[in-house]
């Protein structure tokens, strides 16, 4: 496979398991050092990190809580500390919590505000802390989802609006450092066959992947080759924009 990303570090946030280990594993196949973030399961991001190191890179797993906005800049200072430079800027950590409108009477609101923290805050902090380090040329790609353009059903309008929001920050981001050449672009992704899915997967009202023009989850690694072409050379003329993996959800 083409190195087309050696001698380039990239930061996948939520890289233990799921969209962000397929993120990993697809740049290190592609050359790139990789660091990854993780929150409680040590084990398994160590147990990335250990394939990642198989395929010939340096790769490390960093502890690192995304709904603390403070901790991004001590993220952004370890991975430049430890592997020397910062040149990608994967998004990917965040939680859906949905399934009750605004008005139920158990809406548990102190988690809708962590939801926030993580999905939107933590991400935002993020951006702001990599673009003091990241090259001119640099990459910013955010894991959106089909949701933060449209809302197919009830039941997801908190996870929806915080990827609106990361939508709209990357759009001004992108304009911002328009005149360093870095790009700022988000990956809006479908339903995925994810842990997290797996464990609503049998309970999961129909008119979800009826919503979807194909019928099925996405695998992982689907979702990870948008991501992956996003970050090379022949995305540099893209910036401020959302490709939608998403199965036709926002068609």
């Amino acid at each position: 496979m083409s190195k087309l990303f050696s001698g380039k570090v990239a930061l996948i946030t939520g890289g233990s398991r799921g969209l962000g280990a397929a993120t990993a594993a697809a740049l290190a196949d592609r050359g790139a050092d990789i660091a990854i973030t993780y929150v409680a399961s040590e084990q398994k991001a160590q147990a990335v990190v250990e394939g990642l190191r198989a395929k010939g890179v340096r790769a490390i797993a960093i502890k690192n809580d995304q709904g603390d906005p403070t901790a991004a800049e001590s993220l952004i200072r370890e991975v430049t500390d430890t592997l020397g430079r910062l040149d990608i800027l994967v998004n990917n950590a965040a939680v859906a919590w949905q399934g009750k409108t605004i008005d139920a009477p158990d809406i548990d609101n102190a988690a809708m505000d962590r939801q926030w923290a993580i999905n939107t805050l933590g991400v935002i902090a993020n951006i702001r802390a990599a673009v003091k380090v990241l090259p001119d040329g640099g990459r910013i790609i955010s894991v959106g989802s089909g949701l933060g353009s449209r809302i197919g059903f009830p039941g997801t309008t908190d996870y929806a609006a915080s990827k609106a929001a990361v939508l709209g920050y990357s759009k001004g981001a992108a304009r911002d450092l328009g005149a360093r050449n870095i790009t700022v672009n988000v990956v809006q992704a479908g339903i995925m066959d994810t842990d997290m899915a797996a464990a609503s997967k049998d309970n999961l009202p129909p008119i979800v992947l009826a919503s979807h023009a194909i019928q099925r989850f996405a695998t992982v690694e689907e979702v990870a080759a948008a991501i992956v072409y996003l970050a090379g050379p022949d995305a540099g003329f893209i910036t401020g924009s959302v490709l939608n993996v998403d199965g036709g959800f926002t068609a």
